[in-house]
């Protein structure tokens, strides 16, 4: 399982009547294991429309179902990964990543076996022991995503988790992530500002309007991906320079910047 579904969505923070009006009528389906990207303005609501997915928020309208069932509240079927790692300073790699564990009260014998499997997930094996400090961004954010993988969640919630990493670092965690999907492939919802890596990663880019935000367009990256065989080039930056990506890209662009507002892209 692990499709997500948004039915006429709408949110308002605030006073009913005096509010403000962050979402309106957003319908989109997410299939079982599909890679899904929104992009959009600033201020158009695409963290909170993840936040809903998670049951961190709750729409005013419309419902948000994964797998079939209305969201009311977090659950172990989705597990999120932040821009910041979100890691405790004072517990090593594999402390990290069993927190979760813990709370499933599973026994420490069954932990210990899912934690190496998370490692070796993420390459992490030789940092098992290191503390957060100890660590550069992306292997910081490499054990968040661990954390988030050993769960074995249904699906994975992703709020700009690169967007804190500097540029060859998102370069390698985009390019990591891509290996992550075919090796182990979930339902995915990943937020972002940068329009590439929303086309380099995702099945389907979908575009929202300024606030209140809706879904302006669906593109479908992944025939295109399949039709081109972009799987054949091992770096991004291949990907990038062909004519069919170059193509979804100056596309999401020019609809952004019909979005934009006072307050820019």
């Amino acid at each position: 399982m692990g499709s997500i579904e948004f039915s006429g969505v709408g949110k308002v923070f605030g006073q009913a009547g005096g509010g403000t009006k962050a979402l309106e009528d957003i319908n989109l389906t997410i299939g079982e294991k599909e890679f899904v990207a929104i992009v959009g303005p600033s201020g158009c609501g695409k963290t909170t429309c993840l936040r809903m997915v998670a049951g961190f928020e709750l729409p005013s309208s419309g419902v948000v179902s994964v797998s079939g069932r209305p969201v009311t509240s977090p659950g172990p079927d989705r597990a999120v990964v932040f821009q910041q790692f979100a890691l405790f300073p004072w517990k090593t790699v594999r402390e990290n990543i069993d927190l979760g564990l813990r709370n499933k009260n599973l026994p420490k014998g069954e932990r210990d076996k899912l934690i190496h499997g998370a490692l070796q997930l993420m390459n992490l094996e030789s940092h098992a022991d290191a503390f957060p400090h100890q660590l550069s961004g992306g292997m910081q954010q490499r054990v968040a995503i661990a954390r988030a993988y050993v769960l074995d969640p249904d699906v994975l919630l992703m709020d700009e988790p690169f967007g804190a990493l500097d540029a060859q670092t998102r370069v390698v965690m985009q390019e990591e992530l891509v290996r992550l999907a075919r090796v182990n492939p979930r339902t995915v919802l990943f937020i972002t500002h940068a329009v590439e890596e929303a086309v380099y990663l995702a099945d389907r880019v979908a575009i929202m309007t300024r606030r209140p935000g809706r879904i302006k367009e669906i593109l479908d990256v992944r025939s295109v991906r399949l039709r081109e065989n972009w799987d054949r080039f091992q770096n991004i930056e291949d990907v990038m320079d062909l004519e069919s990506f170059v193509s979804i890209r100056t596309h999401i662009w020019k609809s952004l910047r019909e979005e934009k507002g006072p307050q820019g892209i």
